[in-house]
């Protein structure tokens, strides 16, 4: 029999055993995840998109079915935080770091090489928005909520542990209390941890190329160590304090610098052009959202390259971020209704990040297209990492609200940090969902380190790469979650529909006997 602390013991060491191996063989790591990753993304490429496809089809179903009126809970809970307390931390942990990253090097990298056209025209500007839409749109938060709508349902309605391997209950059996559901977890655990220190990586080098940019500090080595050792200290604090003040408190302002920095370049950039550029790439996304979700071009070479370079890439590093943003949005949605939880988890997030590409990434493309500002395109395409400060410079304000994103990356990047290693602490402990602290700093500490190996071993490409080769599996394990959770529905509600019928039958049947 496996001994109940296996998760944690084992999980952290081979957490452990993957920051030596990091650290002594890191040349010879980075090669073989890539090797990996490229054997992956072009021989598996329709493997993925169509994961992700059926995953959003599985979620919508789910919230207008006859099933999106249970309660992820008892039918008496009520939810535990507000609706807003509720989507600013489950959109914290799921999307902020790289949604800040990313907001002005997407749409223009998409721009000057769209997935087809022309580049550096007026339709490649549409498209470029339309395909940044459909990476950071619905499938994305789809295989985010499969996970986390399974987790709430099986722990707060049928009260099973709270860790992955509760979700295959339906189809293992009492076999998750064995070495299959011990595999299971341990598995997500690692994954998870591998996940949280690809965030962690992605922050400091932005961080760090911000402080470059902004101050001149040399973007060093010792700087993006020093960053980390800073950010794992104040987040290890936060999440002393726990999910209700921490976490909430830091999601609560992440949202609000999000909304200053988001309100100040809508006024200060082309406003009548961003709102035009929201509603028309909104509508030209769900207009288009069947054929980009299974697009594949067997026939042309570079067209597949580049589906396989950005929208298989991101289907692959979500399924990174699943387990723990996955379960981290479960841990705060007990009381809402199945129907609740696809609209707050699918839907509203989705349109925040419309709005975020919209006005910063539709700037930028403004700048370049409509000002003739190539120069801005040029330092993008060249340094991804400093794509926000480059096009903050080039805007009215662009000391001040360079300084604004410089703190909204950092209390995002430490609010991801704190939910994840919360999440860690969790899974790791037997589904407690108040994890004792010298667990949380183990995590927090490993997953520093962690990090620490990703930019020895080469930085940005070095992040995504490694994350994604080993959370590969965890593709193929969200089918089987979404089997058991349908099965699992099913079930309850054949059993509701008996139990209402034997209780209308029963006046008729007294009736009889008298």
């Amino acid at each position: 029999m496996l001994k109940r602390n296996s998760v944690f013991s084992i999980s952290l060491s081979l957490s452990i055993l993957f920051v030596v191996i990091g650290v002594v063989f890191n040349d010879w790591l980075g090669q073989k995840a890539s090797a990996f990753l490229d054997f992956a993304v072009t021989y598996f490429n329709w493997f993925y998109l169509l994961v992700g496809t059926i995953l959003v089809f599985i979620c919508l179903y789910l919230m207008f079915s006859k099933y999106g009126n249970i309660r992820l809970g008892k039918d008496a809970d009520k939810p535990a935080y507000s609706t807003f307390s509720w989507i600013t931390m489950l959109f914290s942990a799921g999307m902020g770091v790289g949604l800040v990253f990313w907001g002005v090097a997407e749409p223009v990298m998409h721009y000057t090489t769209p997935p087809y056209g022309e580049g550096s025209t007026g339709e490649a500007a549409s498209v470029a928005m339309k395909y940044t839409f459909f990476h950071w749109g619905l499938h994305p938060w789809a295989l985010y909520g499969i996970v986390a709508l399974g987790l709430a349902y099986f722990h707060f309605r049928k009260d099973l542990p709270f860790s992955i391997s509760s979700l295959f209950r339906p189809l293992l059996g009492d076999r998750i209390n064995g070495p299959i559901g011990k595999t299971i977890d341990i598995l997500s655990v690692f994954i998870t941890a591998v996940g949280v220190a690809s965030t962690f990586g992605l922050s400091t080098l932005q961080i760090t190329s911000g402080m470059n940019s902004q101050w001149g500090v040399p973007n060093t080595l010792t700087l993006q160590l020093l960053v980390i050792g800073v950010a794992t200290l104040l987040f290890i604090i936060s999440s002393w304090s726990g999910i209700s003040r921490g976490i909430k408190y830091l999601s609560n302002f992440n949202m609000l610098i999000l909304t200053l920095l988001t309100l100040s370049v809508l006024i200060i950039g082309p406003t009548k052009q961003i709102f035009e550029m929201l509603i028309s790439s909104t509508g030209s996304y769900f207009g288009s959202i069947l054929p980009m979700s299974l697009r594949m071009e067997p026939f042309n070479n570079e067209a597949n390259n580049w589906i396989g370079a950005w929208t298989v890439f991101y289907w692959a590093w979500w399924t990174t971020w699943a387990p723990f943003v996955g379960s981290f949005i479960a841990r705060i949605s007990k009381g809402r209704t199945i129907k609740e939880f696809v609209l707050g988890v699918l839907l509203v997030p989705s349109f925040i990040s419309f709005i975020w590409f919209s006005v910063l990434g539709g700037s930028a493309i403004h700048l370049i297209h409509d000002l003739g500002n190539s120069k801005l395109a040029e330092s993008i395409n060249a340094n991804v990492d400093g794509a926000l400060f480059a096009f903050l410079s080039n805007i009215p304000f662009g000391s001040l609200l360079s300084i604004l994103a410089l703190i909204l990356i950092f209390s995002f990047f430490i609010t991801s940090a704190d939910s994840a290693t919360f999440v860690l602490g969790m899974l790791s402990s037997n589904g407690d969902l108040n994890p004792s602290n010298k667990v949380k700093i183990a995590w927090g500490i490993i997953t520093a380190g962690s990090a620490i190996v990703f930019l020895l071993a080469g930085g940005l490409d070095a992040v995504k790469t490694i994350s994604i080769v080993v959370a590969s599996p965890f593709t193929i394990i969200s089918i089987f979650i979404s089997w058991a959770l349908i099965k699992a529905l099913r079930k309850e509600f054949k059993a509701e529909i008996k139990q209402t019928s034997n209780t209308e039958k029963s006046p008729q049947d007294q009736d009889i006997a008298q």
